[in-house]
């Protein structure tokens, strides 16, 4: 009887990781959960500078363009992925704090449909409506032919990488963000290895960092599909869950949609970029912000790894009533993430050139390239704000806030500020639309966190007889 009981235990997931949520040390807790995420998002963002680096070696400018094209349309079909990810995973973890395992299971199952079902749907129209698609998005006759032999690629990942990105953010709302770091590690080193050997080693061009990319995107969706069907996770499977319940489809696309609005924004935000540029500065000032967009990017997903690990937290402890644990945690996040980003604005501001130059060695490119950079990074400090004030309202379900924070600064403010600026300074008043968004947006945020925090602050001593022993000793 003691070895069938033994037996039966060892197959079922352990509880710590639920446990810890609501009740480890709030900085130890950020502390376990983000740095995963830091780590994966880190590496993640490294190879696509790595893809920018090897096709401005291998290819030139050109390519660099081409892959700049092709990279808004990229940002949409992720908008989609991440809708479904973090809508379901805010949901997940309130579901498991408030203790409703099937209703988490059903969440679960239905991100996975959801999933599958629009990302073949995306394949299709992407392949059919291929070429008006790049020339909506900035492609130049020059850049056409590089953009197409790229997406022409790139599209056929698109199952892949939806699955991998909705999953992986399942697996953080368990709070198992070493699963997550795992599955972004698996593609990231995968994409990096594979790169030169198809755009050198192959002569593949474009096409090689493309190959690579979807290649790396398969091994991370086959990650985290062993992953949850091992037993391990602590989400219960099982086919009775893979059935669209429109109560759940709906509330994951009303959390979502704050992610989707800041994904589809940017994408169309680059594609309204790509076309003012080569307006006002011709095939290489597109070529430039490429490169100056992937810097960002890299410089962002700490940040967002950041949020990452905090929305579980959130999420859970909010769900439970622990409002001090909501508090707490957050502003940890907001401490640790701003530091990083200054830290990161004075090494752009100090070695611009230095870090330009590891993308191309073409020297019309470097000097385009390196003023709109500073102008681009000018208020980077604010962003972090930004980035973890917008991950509060989706962790607590606050889905119009949310929105709100993610329209801001890419559509209300920055877009019309693109149109318009060009009119009045030309090439240079694409750059500098950058910081005044900032500004706006970060004020914004401001304000509806500061709302916020007062109405959890009403309910700070809610469950305190719940919090492990210690935690108010430690901050």
């Amino acid at each position: 009887m003691h070895e069938d009981r033994k037996n039966i235990n060892e197959k079922v997931p352990p509880r710590s990781r639920r446990d810890m949520l609501g009740t480890e040390r709030v900085g130890k807790l950020l502390y376990r959960l983000s740095v995963p995420a830091i780590i994966g998002m880190a590496v993640q963002a490294t190879y696509n500078l790595v893809d920018a680096v090897f096709v401005g070696r291998g290819v030139g400018t050109a390519g660099i363009g081409g892959i700049t094209i092709a990279f808004p349309i990229q940002m949409i079909i992720m908008a989609f992925a991440l809708t479904i990810g973090i809508g379901g995973a805010s949901i997940i973890s309130r579901r498991m704090g408030e203790g409703r395992e099937e209703d988490a299971a059903l969440t679960f199952g239905n991100m996975v449909l959801l999933s599958l079902v629009i990302s073949v749907a995306l394949l299709i129209i992407g392949w059919v409506f291929m070429n008006p698609i790049l020339r909506l998005f900035g492609a130049t006759d020059t850049l056409l032919p590089s953009a197409q032999a790229y997406f022409s690629v790139i599209i056929f990942g698109i199952p892949f990488v939806s699955f991998a990105m909705t999953m992986n953010n399942a697996a953080r709302a368990e709070g198992n963000a070493k699963v997550a770091m795992g599955t972004m590690l698996t593609g990231a080193c995968l994409n990096i290895a594979l790169d030169p050997v198809f755009i050198f080693g192959l002569h593949m061009g474009v096409r090689g960092a493309a190959l690579a990319t979807i290649i790396s995107q398969g091994a991370s969706a086959l990650f985290l599909f062993i992953y949850f069907n091992s037993g391990k996770s602590e989400i219960r499977m099982g086919l009775r869950y893979l059935r669209l319940r429109w109560p759940v489809v709906k509330e994951i696309f009303a959390i979502g949609a704050s992610a989707f609005a800041r994904a589809a924004s940017g994408s169309i935000m680059v594609a309204l970029v790509n076309n003012m540029l080569a307006r006002y500065g011709g095939d290489t000032a597109i070529a430039a912000f490429g490169i100056i967009f992937r810097i960002i990017h890299f410089v962002f997903m700490p940040i967002v790894g950041v949020n990452q690990g905090l929305q579980p937290i959130l999420g859970f402890n909010y769900g439970a009533k622990k409002y001090d644990r909501v508090r707490k945690s957050f502003n940890l996040a907001i401490i640790s993430s701003t530091a990083y980003a200054v830290f990161c604005f004075i090494i752009l501001m100090a070695i611009p050139k230095i870090i330009l130059g590891a993308f191309s060695r073409d020297a019309e490119l470097l000097a385009v390239a390196e003023p709109p950079l500073r102008y681009v990074v000018l208020l980077l400090p604010l962003i972090a704000f930004q980035v973890v004030g917008s991950g509060l309202f989706q962790a607590l379900g606050k889905a119009l806030e949310a929105l709100v924070l993610s329209l801001a600064r890419q559509v209300l403010i920055l877009i019309p500020m693109v149109i318009f600026l060009p009119l009045v300074f030309g090439l240079n008043g694409v750059w500098i639309s950058f910081p005044i968004s900032d500004a706006l947006s970060f004020t914004i945020t401001l304000f509806l966190v500061i709302a916020q925090m007062r109405k959890i602050g009403g309910g700070r001593n809610a469950n305190i007889q719940e919090y492990a022993p210690g935690e108010y000793s430690e901050t």
